[in-house]
């Protein structure tokens, strides 16, 4: 024997289970898709990396007596070679990183150019001559994308102080990881001219 209306009511009460538990399950959905967004977020973004430029100090030379300089070459690779073709390349973000290893005195950062594969000035990163603090450090960034220098590209970079001091670090380092693949690799400065006293060695 059926009881229509009994069956009705039991339909009724089933649908409205079912949809509540649908709803249930759309709100527990949306959580955690947030949750795992914030997630994402905290772990991908990173707080804003320290500029290393921020440290320098704008400077005047006229009063000046100087004693000690250099100017230092250093190569830069905007992208480099890979597999069997010319054609493969892997493009490089690149770091110039300018440290000063003196423990007593500051530099003054007088130049820091930039220069591609054919020995084009491309931008000039430096203003006004910057004083650099003792055992203080400067950097400068270039993006992946920024490819305009080539694989032969360069900085050349003009510092000078007023004591005899200890040669300050300058160096490039290329990273890269395109395609889940991690290369990074660092190219010294080599020095070109010395400025009035050789350094201390």
């Amino acid at each position: 024997m059926s009881f229509p209306q009994e069956n009705k009511v039991l339909q009724k009460t089933a649908m409205r289970g079912l949809n509540q538990w649908i709803k249930l399950s759309l709100i527990l959905i949306f959580i955690v898709s947030l949750a795992a967004c914030t997630l994402g977020a905290q772990t991908t973004q990173p707080p804003a990396p320290h500029l290393g430029k921020s440290t320098l100090k704008q400077v005047t030379l006229e009063s000046k007596k100087l004693l000690a300089g250099q100017t230092i070459y250093v190569p830069v690779y905007s992208y480099i070679y890979h597999y069997d073709t010319q054609n493969q390349v892997i493009n490089l973000a690149t770091t110039l990183s300018i440290r000063n290893t003196d423990l007593k005195h500051p530099i003054i950062i007088t130049k820091i150019d930039y220069y591609d594969t054919s020995g084009k000035l491309i931008k000039n990163l430096l203003e006004n001559p910057s004083e650099l603090s003792s055992m203080a450090s400067a950097d400068y960034f270039l993006p992946r994308n920024e490819v305009s220098g080539g694989l032969g590209a360069n900085f050349l970079v003009e510092w000078v102080a007023e004591h005899s001091i200890f040669e300050p670090v300058v160096e490039a380092v290329m990273v890269s990881t395109e395609s889940g693949r991690g290369l990074s690799f660092v190219s010294p400065g080599k020095v070109l001219k010395h400025i009035g006293a050789k350094t201390p060695a």
